[in-house]
């Protein structure tokens, strides 16, 4: 046996054992040691093979403006006031405008130098005079409020995508559409209403103290005092798991906002054995919170997410660490979760579900069923067709064959693809292409013995005159299928991925594992004759 042949069969021995080895955690998953599952994952199903969730949700891109036009306001009050600049108030009207109402021209000039100074993104717009005061308003420009709302889209997506990974959930699908909203597919997940809860929480958390002073009943009836709000503190019985809201008069102003967050953890308080989130600050936030915490010794601090008061604890002392715990009679899953949302961050923009669908994993499983069986019909169809119409080479074509879909199922593993119904389809297809390369050899082969050539130079001319066809026919349908990769959603890039997957895999067996068959049948042999 020649050195060509020998190492030709070692190559194709390598790749049938890396294939067996990556295959494996697929098939026999519960009987392999830890390392080996560790190193490979078995076949990812998509959403429509294993059941999951379809969600679209649409991002309210107008609370984005209006939320970055509130920080604007808290800003320019704070940069008046480091400036001396005398004014009577600032507030933010009809939702995207910022209103500054001064008492002179001379206050007015100054506020549009600070405003055009510092933010530059801001139009002024009318200028009013009510009762000898002078309301001077400005508003972002056309394209700050476009560029707003597409950073409110991409935001949220990324919050969404670290939320899923940090859900646990494999081969995931986000994507932005059009209109604002972003496609998720959650492939497997067992709770559709853990996953709403999760990712459509907007989880804006913030700091705000407890105003003592206030008249809650007052307070109840709508009558509050100036620049503050009513909300309710979240408390849960721990023996009944009954949920009690307690109202709380905080001040509108916030103290420090979840924006500063390093880390949230889940911890157990030992004494109570009950869960609570325990978080972290950046260096800002936490000088920002010893500043907070040491003006305000002795008073409450609400802590607040989402408009609910989780817990409002008293500031016995200053806290310069930079760390503080979020407390709330929660379950281990509740307190999980909120540490998933804080650590991913919180959205910039509310979101809303438009579209929720959930797929059964009984559906999922008769897709299998049905894809796998038309795999195996179309297979079979193809290798009697080989083995009547070209005898002893069909045989080693539909040897081909075999080695194909072999190899197809393990670069899927290899390359950690998702295998979805349309790539069932894909596949089909593959078994079709994978014999049309052996079909062109053999006519070739079969034209090279009519002109009474011997068998061994009628496979070299064969596969030689074969090969140029072969590779310009398998690199546009390769160019064609990653075009689809590419540009391609959804179905359309799982049927992608098969078909580039099958095309690689077809080229290899049907040009490399056939010759090395006719090489070893022909070698050392004088065969007059060839059954094709």
């Amino acid at each position: 046996m020649s050195n060509s042949i020998k190492l030709r069969g070692l190559l194709v021995l390598f790749c049938l054992i890396i294939s067996v080895v990556s295959l494996a955690p697929t098939f026999m998953k519960d009987s392999l040691p830890n390392w080996w599952q560790e190193a490979f994952d078995p076949i990812h199903l998509g959403l429509d093979l294993q059941g999951g969730m379809h969600l679209v949700l649409g991002v309210e891109v107008d609370k984005a403006v209006e939320s970055r036009l509130d920080s604007v306001v808290d800003q320019t009050e704070s940069l008046l006031r480091d400036e001396d600049v005398i004014f009577k108030r600032i507030e933010r009207l009809d939702g995207d405008r910022m209103a500054i109402t001064v008492y002179d021209a001379d206050a007015g000039a100054e506020v549009d130098a600070l405003i055009q100074e510092k933010f530059s993104s801001l139009e002024a717009m009318t200028l009013s005079t009510d009762g000898g005061y002078i309301q001077k308003n400005y508003r972002f420009s056309d394209s700050e409020i476009s560029n707003i709302k597409d950073y409110a889209v991409r935001q949220a997506l990324e919050t969404m995508r670290n939320r899923v990974d940090q859900f646990g959930v494999s081969e995931p699908v986000l994507q932005r559409q059009s209109d604002n909203r972003i496609l998720i597919q959650l492939p497997g997940v067992k709770d559709p209403q853990r996953a709403i809860d999760l990712l459509g929480k907007t989880a804006r958390l913030e700091f705000n103290m407890v105003d003592e002073s206030a008249d809650l009943e007052q307070a109840i009836n709508g009558v509050l005092p100036a620049g503050t709000k009513l909300l309710y503190e979240r408390r849960v019985d721990p023996r009944t798991n009954a949920v009690t809201e307690i109202p709380l008069v905080v001040f509108e102003k916030t103290a420090l906002t979840g924006d500063l967050l390093a880390d949230a953890q889940v911890r157990i308080d030992t004494r109570f054995n009950e869960p609570y989130v325990a978080i972290d600050f950046n260096a800002v936030g936490a000088q920002r919170f010893d500043q907070v915490t040491a003006a305000n010794v002795g008073k409450r601090m609400a802590i607040v997410l989402d408009d609910t008061i989780y817990s409002a604890p008293n500031i016995r002392e200053r806290i310069s660490g930079g760390s503080a715990q979020i407390s709330g009679s929660f379950t281990e899953q509740e307190a999980t979760d909120l540490a998933i949302i804080l650590r991913a961050g919180s959205l910039p923009a509310p979101v809303k579900i438009l579209e929720d669908r959930t797929v059964g994993p009984s559906l999922g499983h008769d897709s299998i069923s049905r894809g796998m069986n038309s795999v195996l019909i179309g297979a079979v169809l193809v290798v009697l067709m080989m083995l009547v119409y070209y005898r002893g080479a069909g045989l080693v074509a539909n040897v081909a064959l075999m080695l194909n879909l072999f190899f197809i199922m393990a670069m899927l593993s290899m390359f950690k693809a998702t295998l979805t119904l349309p790539g069932l389809a894909g596949i089909v297809l593959t078994v079709g292409m994978a014999v049309d390369a052996n079909v062109l050899i053999f006519e070739r082969v079969r034209e090279e013995l009519r002109h009474g050539k011997s068998a061994r130079v009628a496979i070299d001319s064969g596969f030689a005159k074969a090969f140029v066809t072969i590779i310009d026919a398998n690199i546009t349908t390769l160019i064609a299928a990653l075009v689809l990769f590419q540009f391609g959603t959804g179905p359309v890039k799982g049927f992608a991925v098969t078909l580039t997957v099958g095309i690689l895999a077809s080229m290899f067996t049907a040009i490399f594992v056939s010759r090395l068959i006719f090489d070893l049948f022909l070698d050392g042999r004088q065969v007059k004759k060839l059954s094709i």
